[in-house]
């Protein structure tokens, strides 16, 4: 939800606490800063909302907040991009400024678990990209929740916080989106990918080092919003296959757990059922292949897997668009070892791994074919993984 670049973060602690004195004054109450990272997955797409494993990593893009307690029971919350400043004491949705809801559906969560919030200033800037697919509003609704149970003295596992923060965006804001990114942002690891097994939320880290070879991100500068898109369609679709199959298998508790190899065609799936279900268990027997790919740094099977992940995405989930199709197309072409839409869809950034030293070399090529196919300018990412919410 908050862009600007990367370089300039470096300061981003004292500005933000900064504004805050400017917007609320001086109180003496102790201004802390917090800061959530961005979040790439590297496979196990669009399987989070459906009890399968994803393999995610925190990157080092972040929102920054900073806080402190005010004593009058008003959340007075400002945001430097949007140049929004908001003042509440109550927790209605607000239809004109839709950032605010992720922070009202945390705190509404946090109240239903007993906690007490006597009220707050916050200011929240931040480089993530907007629509982009890097989970700028997760990122959000975790740093609210990791920020506010530090000042209250909540004591709010990370677990927890990313519970919370998946609650606020499927009660509040009205996406029903997964655990994953929440997970992730909340429990980060430098250096390591997360295995999350989304049901139970058993989790494990992986580290990742795949030696000349590395991820960066494409923006295909496509803007989506998930709550207006197709995103809930696609889950409900998974809930009727599912009910469909839970009358021959009572004992299924989730679509990710049906036998790959069963007949999908005794469930009597309508065509689009049918295919999510093959895009769900052809995404199982791929994020296993990319795991033990990983532990053998065989980037040429994670990058093959990237690649039949996208066309599944884009052919099975229907979750594409012309662009990122281009886009993934056109790095084939050049050579890449793998690339993939990623993210909810419809839009936002390509996930590519390729050599490290193949960058320059790709970039002016894609510049100039995607420009000239969309009339669009494409951004590119560096980024390294990091650990997840934290003090700044």
């Amino acid at each position: 939800m908050y862009t600007i670049h990367r370089e300039n973060m470096n300061n981003m602690k004292e500005v933000i606490k900064n504004i805050l004195i400017q917007k609320f004054g001086e109180t003496g109450e102790t201004t802390s800063v917090f800061r959530a990272p961005a979040r790439i997955n590297i496979i196990g797409e669009h399987v989070d909302y459906l009890g399968g494993y994803v393999l995610p990593a925190a990157i080092d893009y972040y929102v920054y907040v900073s806080i402190r307690k005010n004593n009058l029971r008003q959340f007075r919350v400002y945001s430097k991009q949007f140049d929004n400043l908001v003042v509440s004491e109550s927790l209605e949705s607000n239809k004109q400024v839709d950032w605010v809801n992720y922070i009202y559906g945390v705190i509404n969560e946090i109240f239903i678990l007993g906690h007490v919030i006597t009220g707050f200033d916050m200011v929240i800037d931040g480089n993530i990209p907007t629509g982009a697919g890097l989970s700028s509003s997760a990122a959000l609704e975790v740093v609210v929740v990791y920020a506010l149970s530090e000042i209250f003295g909540l004591q709010i596992p990370r677990e927890e916080i990313a519970v919370i923060g998946q609650r606020a965006e499927n009660n509040f804001v009205g996406v029903n989106c997964g655990i994953m990114d929440q997970f992730i942002i909340a429990n980060g690891k430098d250096n390591s990918c997360l295995l999350l097994q989304t049901d139970s939320l058993e989790y494990s880290y992986i580290p990742l080092d795949l030696g000349d070879v590395g991820f960066y991100l494409i923006n295909s500068e496509v803007k989506h919003s998930l709550k207006d898109s197709e995103y809930n369609e696609r889950r409900k679709e998974c809930d009727t296959a599912l009910n469909k199959i839970k009358d021959k298998y009572k004992e299924l508790e989730n679509l990710y757990n049906l036998d790959v190899l069963s007949d999908l065609k005794q469930f009597g799936f309508k065509p689009n059922e049918q295919k999510r279900v093959g895009h769900v268990l052809g995404e199982k027997a791929r994020t296993k292949k990319v795991i033990a790919a990983i532990s053998k740094k065989d980037a040429k099977t994670i990058g093959d897997c990237l690649f039949q992940t996208h066309n599944s995405l884009s052919e099975k989930f229907e979750v594409s668009c012309v662009e990122t199709d281009f886009l993934v197309q056109e790095l084939k072409r050049l050579g890449v070892l793998g690339a993939r839409m990623m993210g909810g869809g419809f839009g936002g950034c390509v996930l590519v791994l390729d050599f490290k030293n193949n960058f320059e070399p790709i970039q002016k090529e894609i510049q100039r074919t995607y420009s000239q196919k969309t009339g669009l300018n494409p951004r590119f990412y560096h980024f390294e993984i990091c650990n997840g919410v934290e003090y700044a």
